[in-house]
């Protein structure tokens, strides 16, 4: 997918909502658990319930591996399920990998070629030959870590190293890549505060943004400092949208949690 289909999809939808399929059989509906494959039943009756109001879809490859071979496999037909009914939508593989480059490589053929995602999150932290060889795949993006959403986020991202704080820098460094333009970045929407030197720093690229609704950040927050003039914005939720309800109107409430949000994106726009 290029950056403009991608761009185009949020124009027609007035959506720029990313669902998260972070699937925890502890808390998917226990009627689907008799079921032969209970995890791709779940994500497929949430995507059929919210594909109109969604622009991706974010599974949480820690959520699949963790079942071993039967978590690997529903996530590989959830993935060609959206590829084959919903192929404008984007897809993102949220796996956080990251190694020295001939490890990388395999990561960026597991996820690009065999999965077929259109995009996977990176961590920076070992630089420029650990990420490039995700950039080197044509219409492809690769989701680097740049200021993150969760409690220690700081620990470390917001270290002052000289006369920038360490995010910054990993936002400055990376523009220099190889294939730059195939960056989003991660930027948790419980920063807010951030969200203007961020936009300084890549005021081009498209971030993906965590934390609103569970994680308790707010979307107006995020769209009055992350909007740009081509959008370059996909916020996500997961928790708040397919965890809605642990009932058989589970389809329902996520869908209806969805459209909540994509009529709050629809006024940012």
């Amino acid at each position: 997918m290029t950056k403009q289909q991608l761009v185009d999809q949020i124009k027609k939808k007035k959506s720029f909502l990313c669902i998260g399929l972070d699937v925890d059989l502890d808390k998917i509906p226990q009627h689907l658990l008799t079921l032969e494959d209970p995890i791709f039943e779940f994500n497929k009756q949430i995507i059929d319930a919210t594909h109109h109001l969604a622009v991706a879809y974010k599974p949480n490859i820690a959520f699949y591996e963790a079942y071993g071979i039967k978590g690997w496999l529903a996530l590989q037909k959830t993935i060609d399920y959206l590829n084959q009914k919903h192929p404008e939508i984007f897809t993102i593989a949220d796996a956080k990998r990251g190694d020295i480059g001939n490890t990388s490589t395999r990561y960026a053929k597991a996820f690009f070629e065999d999965l077929n995602f259109d995009s996977v999150t990176v961590a920076p932290y070992m630089g420029s030959d650990s990420v490039e060889p995700f950039l080197a795949f044509e219409d492809k993006f690769t989701i680097l870590l740049a200021l993150t959403s969760n409690k220690g986020g700081l620990d470390f991202q917001g270290l002052q190293s000289g006369d920038k704080k360490v995010y910054e820098h990993v936002l400055k460094t990376a523009l220099t890549w190889k294939n730059a333009k195939n960056l989003m970045f991660v930027v948790g929407a419980t920063r807010p505060e951030y969200f203007k030197t961020i936009r300084e720093i890549v005021p081009h690229h498209f971030l993906l943004v965590p934390g609103v609704g569970a994680q308790g950040g707010n979307l107006q927050d995020v769209c009055k400092f992350g909007l740009t003039n081509n959008i370059e914005l996909l916020v996500n939720s997961s928790r708040g949208i397919i965890y809605a309800s642990s009932k058989t109107d589970f389809t329902q409430r996520a869908m209806e949690n969805a459209l909540k949000l994509q009529k709050e994106m629809a006024l940012c726009l």
